[in-house]
């Protein structure tokens, strides 16, 4: 481990899988190997079932939880003892900052076999929504063939996903969107904290509202009946994460109508549901762990995903997260985070 660390450059992570087959009963040094990795390279992030700087999402489909906390409680898993269910959404009242990350290989194994296919574009598309579109890292296994090459058939695959990824966000519908809030701290004028923050690609500029509400809203006036699929948040994550609960709704017909309701945020949350139309949205955060703070809303069309309609488009994976936040807050365990 020390050669591997001190003779080849920066490292930027430690991938410590679990697997280990049938293998006996082991006893394993992690601690020792944690202090001497982050003693070797100082910014380098340890992953593994249980952190300690990242974790693992729980499955090896490249799917995260629809509620997705990055904090966590260390001391309530250990490597090969997790809880998946804590595993895929984190904790909210977590004492430690330990994100998820989501694994998936290209093709059906981990290793290269000549007789498999790699997924399709459309199919990684499914899986960045929900993996990095639920506030987590992919990591896209693709192996090298036996002439150690990635073959020209995962190659075409990927360039065809890098191209629709490109397609869907480089045109944002509310790039140019006028943005008003029910709040702004410091007052409307105090331009450090304005609505139109949001619209700027950055999670250092941000919308933050007057302390000590109790609900938050954001409008959004495109400009033009506009129809889009697609809805991309963000939360500036360096001031921690804070969104329990929000929904989306459109004008239409002078009358508000929900089009997507969710749960975490986090550094990105990416939404998808059936083409709708309208010129205004509009932003309600239900309940947060400490003031919230938006750096990113994005409005965007999808037009390479399978048609969607209301019975599967994204929905909760568990309605218990909710009453579980709901009830856990009831209680009193508000969070302390500031900005």
């Amino acid at each position: 481990m020390t050669e591997l660390l001190t003779r080849y450059g920066d490292v930027e992570e430690v991938w410590l899988d679990g697997a280990k087959g049938d293998a006996k009963k082991m006893d394993y040094m992690f601690d020792a190997w944690f202090a001497l990795i982050h003693q070797l390279q100082q910014r380098v992030v340890i992953f593994s079932d249980a952190g300690p700087d990242t974790r693992w999402v729980g499955d090896e489909a490249g799917v995260a939880g629809y509620t997705c906390w990055s904090p966590l409680n260390k001391s309530y898993v250990t490597i090969g003892h997790t809880i998946d269910e804590y595993q895929r959404c984190g904790d909210p009242f977590g004492q430690d900052w330990v994100p998820a990350q989501c694994d998936v290989s290209i093709r059906p194994g981990w290793f290269w076999h000549a007789s498999e296919k790699p997924k399709n574009a459309t199919t990684l598309l499914d899986i960045y929504y929900k993996s990095v579109g639920r506030n987590c890292l992919l990591i896209l296994n693709v192996r090298p063939n036996s002439y150690g090459l990635i073959s020209d058939e995962d190659m075409k695959v990927l360039q065809e996903f890098t191209e629709i990824q490109h397609t869907i966000f480089s045109q944002n519908f509310a790039a140019n969107a006028t943005v008003t809030a029910n709040s702004v701290r410091g007052g409307q004028d105090n331009l450090q904290f304005a609505p139109s923050n949001v619209l700027e690609d950055s999670i250092y500029s941000y919308w933050a509202p007057q302390e000590g509400q109790s609900s938050w809203e954001m409008l959004f006036d495109l400009g033009k009946s506009t129809s889009f699929n697609m809805l991309q948040l963000q939360e500036p994550i360096q001031l921690g994460q804070r969104v329990i609960e929000f929904h989306v709704d459109i004008l239409i017909d002078e009358l508000w109508q929900t089009i997507v309701e969710a749960t975490t945020i986090g550094y990105k949350r990416l939404l998808k549901f059936p083409i709708t139309e309208s010129q205004c949205l509009k932003l309600s955060i239900i309940s947060a762990r400490a003031d919230p703070l938006i750096s990113f809303f994005g409005v965007f069309m999808d037009s390479f995903s399978d048609s969607y309609n209301l019975e599967n488009c994204d929905k909760r994976t568990n309605n218990n997260e909710i009453i579980m936040l709901r009830t856990g807050y009831a209680a009193g365990n508000r969070s302390t985070a500031t900005m």
